[in-house]
């Protein structure tokens, strides 16, 4: 991965080929922000530059032995660490589920950690980093490196660490071996563990551009310009949405019809049919149902911004913005938190992974509820 095949974060890789031009590498370094904007490949990227023989105007020369091995995912002196389950194995590592990983890299380099559950088969369970995986790295890390200056250790999801875990990487974060680089890519760092977040350079990326998105996919993906368009607009900065919708356009459609059909329901006091719809959704699986789910939200969301009348601040496909033209007045200022949170709340329950009827069908009598209540009078008058 080189510099120049990342979309945006320009500021943030000047930065970082001053750090490397200049000699001085922090032993740990934190790419921090939300899902699917590239931090993964910014880290790919930053250690690549690392080791490159040769490099070229700020950026790695992409044919050096280092390079290519880089680019193989085979470079002895780079090692990943990253969420796994247990499944049949005692004290499994990353190292047991490489081929998966590989293929994740390969495949969905703007890493959705949805898509890296469906690759570990993980159900439902939660991947996380087991104790085990701090005692491989400090042990990897107490030898000398193979072939580099550096031995340079990315941790994906660090915030998955688990509590024993984390305290006992924290040593070797502390008192780092001087050929030793840490490079943590955290989706959400509140959760990181405060000694260790502490000890780290960080860096915050931002969402990414319309514009940024709409070329990537058109010019990687070979995604038309309508569909580029649209997926950027409603991706909210995140490549990896955009990847989803663009290349998966079917799921969205999917979701949109049934948002819209709940809604109907829900208003016309159907219950018959919103538990049929909640056994629907139910059968989904756990992460394809939390997608529903957040898609939900994000039609809350956007409908109560349409009776605004500010267009561009609406993310919206064209399609469901007809259906908005006249759901929309029902989403107002008096329920629009109350639905919101709902909608947060089953996610939360299924992510804990609760019966998904009996919370789907829940949430459809509670939208029922809401959905139908009035808008408030701002002068508190009748009629």
């Amino acid at each position: 991965m080189k510099f120049s095949e990342i979309a945006g974060h320009k500021d943030t890789i000047s930065a970082l080929r001053d750090i490397v031009d200049s000699g001085r590498i922090p032993h740990a370094i934190l790419f921090s922000g939300i899902s699917g904007i590239g931090k993964m490949r910014v880290a790919r990227a930053l250690a690549q530059y690392i080791h490159c023989h040769n490099r070229i105007n700020g950026d790695a020369c992409g044919v050096c032995p280092s390079c290519l091995q880089h680019k193989n995912f085979n470079n002895p002196d780079v090692h990943f660490s990253f969420p796994i389950i247990k499944k049949d194995l005692k004290n499994p590592i990353s190292s047991d589920y490489i081929d998966k990983w590989k293929e994740m890299l390969s495949d969905w380099s703007y890493m959705p950690p949805e898509k890296w559950n469906e690759l570990l088969q993980a159900g439902n369970s939660q991947p996380v980093i087991y104790v085990g995986e701090s005692e491989d790295i400090i042990g990897k890390a107490s030898l000398s490196s193979y072939q580099e200056n550096y031995k340079i250790f990315i941790i994906w999801l660090p915030e998955k660490l688990r509590p024993e875990a984390a305290n006992k990487l924290l040593k070797v974060i502390e008192e780092p071996f001087e050929d030793t680089i840490f490079i943590l890519v955290s989706n959400d760092d509140s959760k990181l563990l405060p000694t260790i977040f502490s000890r780290t350079q960080r860096f915050n990326l931002h969402p990414l551009s319309e514009n940024d998105i709409a070329s990537y996919l058109q010019q990687t993906l070979h995604v038309g310009a309508d569909l580029a368009a649209s997926s950027a607009r409603i991706a909210e900065g995140s490549m990896g949405k955009a990847e989803a919708i663009a290349c998966h356009p079917d799921e969205l459609l999917e979701f949109s019809d049934l948002f819209k059909e709940i809604m109907r329901m829900a208003y016309a006091l159907k219950a018959d049919r919103l538990k049929a719809i909640s056994e629907l959704t139910a059968s989904m699986g756990r992460e394809k149902l939390l997608r529903f789910l957040s898609y939900c939200n994000r039609m809350i969301r956007e409908n109560f911004i349409y009776n605004l009348r500010l267009p561009q601040v609406t993310l919206m496909t064209p399609e469901e913005e007809a259906f908005s033209m006249r759901f929309s007045p029902f989403i107002h200022e008096g329920n629009v938190e109350a639905l919101s949170n709902e909608i947060s709340r089953a996610s939360a329950d299924i992510e804990r992974n609760a019966n998904g009827k009996i919370v789907m069908f829940d949430l459809m009598l509670l939208i029922s509820q809401w959905v139908r209540m009035p808008k408030p009078n701002p002068l508190g008058l009748n009629g």
